[in-house]
């Protein structure tokens, strides 16, 4: 049977006594000592404030009499004690272990400041403690573990290294020593980084006569962090440009990182001292589930931080806010056979087929009324009409011209309206040619579901398809309706260029990608990003859960954004990677033999100007008409040769 007494205060007016059982077997009890429960509050009572809250876990071989005298010689902190009492065999089931967990976390939780005290001697226990500790999160950097325990030194070498909670934590080891002469116990520490490396360090003494010696500059529960000794770490990170990419160097083939998370990650490396190994990984599944293993020690790379997602990792201090937009195509021109047509609006051409059959016949019944002029010409309306649209088109004036008032009258006013329409066409026809009229772009959500037919995401968009077809906002589910998962970037890019639809991503990285590659050589971009954003995530790296390196991690980070820093490196980034387009496209464009005139300017700042001249694209339109006008005269004539 094991039993869990949890019995003290937490807070002022809180009061909590628990007792949980577990089916295990019992076993025998050996007693830890009073110099032990001596040296235990020493101990406490040097490195934590007396207002700080007591965890005391125990495997049943300490007396009630230790226990009592832990609890009533620390003052009056909140004080939890767990008693497992069990077969040594039977405590490596963990599964049943992890029902202490919530009850101990509960304490840590409620309570600004916990030291936990675990006193055994059997090492299966510690290691089961050290497991479910990690398992329920029961420690956090700023709860201090204090382990009691009379193993001998060399069982403790093989027992600490083997397990997280011992070598990262906030742990101290108190190793009581019976003598012949008197007891003597000695508190360790296991350093993970220090300039002899990973080891053993005693940190302080105890005896009756001296009591609590410390034998060094070091604390009895010492930072580990604040200086990695120039150590090498593990990390993974893929690349995702602008914040981490790699580039092959040419002197020996090796790769070289790049990016601003590259740079806040070596930034924060040279303050805290070490160096990094990035481990291979073939996806973000991998990387951060290396870093949920604590294989890794961080993900320096941008991750939003989600709900699921913390239930693998945790993250550091927000640094970055992941702007999820669309990438789109920017819109072109009207098609160029509708050149002639562009000039004029749809009212205005309707307005000059309404007066070329209205003023022709005002002319002719004029000129039937009063001199039939148009008699003799053998067409009547259709020699009027021709006349007519040839003043309008400024071919020439009537053959014969008009002799009574009235017939003058109505020609010199559709001749002053056929010079006025002429102008205003023949000026914007330039304009339109030279400077064709552009469509406005999506550049919000609504506009978007409005104008695409298609959106692609990545694979990892399938969460983002859950929550926008779960949502109840009808912009989310209209924009589900569109949405296909699956299409790499570049394939999902490149649609948006010849289809009509977009592809979604983070903002940043759209905008550096379409700089990489779809930037043409005079600077400008065949893509862009929409000025409205479909939500922002907070981010930050992924780390394990409550590392103990966050606190000095996030110190650097908030010390480099509050200087601006990062927004320059990004800023850099995205230049950088600009000019090697253009440089891309001019290096190409030269190779293939296009003559170019180079504008003077400073190393990678020099503008391409093509040279600008109306091609058979611009002037389709005129081509057209007048393809079709042969055709239909073509037409026409075998039409008039058939028919006698």
């Amino acid at each position: 049977m094991v039993g869990v007494r949890v019995c003290g205060a937490v807070g002022v007016a809180a009061a909590l006594c628990l007792f949980v059982q577990a089916n295990i077997a019992s076993h025998g009890v050996a007693e830890v000592g009073v110099a032990g429960g001596a040296v235990v509050v020493a101990v406490v009572e040097a490195s934590v404030s007396p207002s700080c809250s007591l965890i005391l876990i125990t495997d049943g071989a300490t007396s009630p009499s230790t226990h009592y005298q832990l609890v009533h010689s620390l003052g009056e902190p909140a004080t939890a004690v767990f008693e497992l009492r069990g077969a040594t065999q039977d405590i490596n089931n963990t599964a049943r272990l992890l029902q202490l967990a919530p009850l101990a976390r509960q304490v840590r939780v409620l309570s600004w400041c916990t030291v936990v005290v675990a006193v055994s001697e059997d090492p299966t226990f510690l290691a089961t403690l050290a497991e479910w500790s990690l398992r329920g999160r029961l420690l956090v950097w700023f709860t201090r573990l204090l382990v009691v325990t009379r193993l001998p030194l060399h069982h403790l070498l093989t027992l600490i290294p083997q397990h997280w909670t011992f070598t990262m934590m906030n742990v101290a080891i108190l190793n009581i020593q019976d003598n012949t002469s008197s007891e003597r116990c000695v508190v360790y520490s296991w350093l993970p980084y220090s300039a002899s490396g990973a080891q053993v360090t005693q940190i302080a003494t105890w005896t009756p006569q001296r009591k609590l010696h410390l034998l060094s500059h070091l604390s009895l529960f010492p930072d580990k962090y604040e200086n990695f000794h120039g150590e090498t770490i593990n990390i993974t990170a893929l690349p995702y440009m602008p914040f981490w990419g790699e580039e092959k160097t040419d002197s020996d083939g090796g790769v070289k990182y790049v990016g601003s998370d590259y740079q806040l990650f070596t930034t924060t490396a040279s303050v805290l001292n070490f160096t990094f190994r990035n481990l291979p990984t073939e996806n973000w599944l991998e990387v951060t589930r290396l870093v949920g293993e604590r294989k890794s020690l961080m993900s320096p790379t941008y991750h939003i931080i989600m709900t699921v997602r913390l239930e693998e990792h945790d993250f550091t201090t927000v640094y970055e806010f992941s702007y999820f937009s669309f990438a789109m195509a920017k819109p072109g021109p009207m098609p160029r056979w509708l050149s002639v047509y562009y000039p004029l609006s749809g009212q205005v051409w309707l307005a000059i087929l309404a007066t070329l059959l209205m003023v022709p016949c005002a002319l002719y019944v004029v000129s039937r009324v009063m001199t039939q002029e148009y008699t003799g010409r053998g067409a009547g309306v259709a020699i009027v009409v021709q006349d007519m649209t040839g003043m309008l088109l400024g071919q020439s004036l009537p053959p014969l011209l008009p002799t009574t008032t009235s017939t003058r009258i109505l020609v010199t006013t559709w001749l002053v309206f056929a010079i006025i329409l002429a102008s205003a066409y023949r000026g914007n026809l330039t304009a339109s040619l030279m400077l064709p009229n552009i469509p406005p772009r999506a550049d919000t959500l609504p506009q978007l579901v409005r104008t695409v037919d298609k959106v692609t995401i990545p694979s990892f968009g399938a969460s983002h398809y859950t929550y926008y077809k779960k949502s109840t906002s009808p912009l989310f589910n209209a924009l589900a309706e569109l949405l296909a998962v699956g299409p790499p970037l570049m394939e999902g890019l490149t649609g948006a260029i010849e289809k009509n639809q977009a592809h979604l991503g983070g903002r940043r990285f759209l905008q550096h990608k379409i700089a990489e590659f779809f930037t043409e050589a005079d600077g400008n971009t065949r893509l862009y990003v929409g000025r409205e954003s479909l939500y922002p995530g907070p981010s930050g790296w992924p780390i394990p859960h409550d590392a103990p390196y966050k606190p000095q991690l996030d110190r650097v980070i908030r010390a480099v954004m509050e200087a601006g820093l990062y927004e320059k490196w990004v800023a850099d980034m995205s230049r950088k990677t600009q000019l090697e387009g253009q440089r891309r496209q001019r290096m190409q464009k030269a190779s293939e033999g296009h003559s170019t005139s180079v504008v003077e300017g400073e190393g990678d700042q020099r503008r391409v100007n093509t040279a600008r001249a109306l091609t058979v694209t611009h002037l389709q339109g005129p081509f057209m008409i007048l393809l079709l006008g042969l055709g239909f005269g073509f037409i026409t004539l075998i039409v008039e040769v058939q028919i006698p």
